[in-house]
């Protein structure tokens, strides 16, 4: 339409996401969206709504880039091979900490602990973000031969794991750090998995 700026709104969303992984919800204006977008706020209401649908859009960009790569990741557990697949989840999560194109941590852990001061419905999409990665880690682990019950612990001791490296890289927490502690929840699963053998 003439006199209508065009845009695209993956570009947009992408830089909405980063200012918001950067700052946080609460720590980032409208103004700094604008300033990020390169959009003024009349564009971004009328195409994106206020600020927490803007954010809700951007969680779920992040929650299904992320939740795509951590899927391929556990993929492998599907052969019955569930360490190689917890180590290439892992790895995802290094390799996104460690890639200095965006910011440190994850945006899905900086909302989780934010939910209190967060508006009901994202601190729900967190919540169901959260739960959504430890489901997944659990589907791949019910391929092991694990006691019962085993699969559903490990999942969500992973989960906290894995959220706890992001909230640690943002801490200036070291790759060799980071890495350790990836190596000792490693070695727990490998021992249960050793025992149950």
């Amino acid at each position: 339409m003439a006199g209508k700026k065009q845009f695209d709104v993956d570009i947009v969303l992408d830089a909405a996401m980063f200012q918001f992984w950067r700052a946080g919800y609460a720590d980032t204006s409208l103004d700094d969206v604008c300033r990020a977008t390169g959009l003024n706020r009349s564009s971004i209401y009328s195409s994106f709504g206020d600020k927490d649908s803007l954010y809700l859009r951007c969680l779920d960009r992040y929650a299904v880039r992320y939740g795509d790569r951590y899927q391929q990741a556990l993929s492998s557990g599907a052969s019955g091979e569930p360490l190689l697949a917890i180590r290439a989840f892992f790895e995802v999560t290094l390799k996104r900490i460690a890639d200095p194109d965006v910011p440190d941590g994850c945006l899905v852990a900086q909302t989780a602990m934010a939910t209190p001061v967060l508006s009901p419905a994202i601190a729900t999409r967190a919540i169901e973000a959260v739960g959504l990665q430890r489901a997944r880690l659990q589907t791949a682990l019910n391929t092991a031969e694990l006691a019962e019950g085993d699969a559903e612990n490990y999942a969500t001791h992973i989960t906290a794991v894995n959220q706890s490296l992001a909230v640690m890289s943002r801490a200036g927490a070291s790759q060799k750090h980071l890495s350790a502690i990836v190596d000792i929840s490693m070695s727990a699963l490998s021992q249960a998995l050793h025992n149950q053998g």
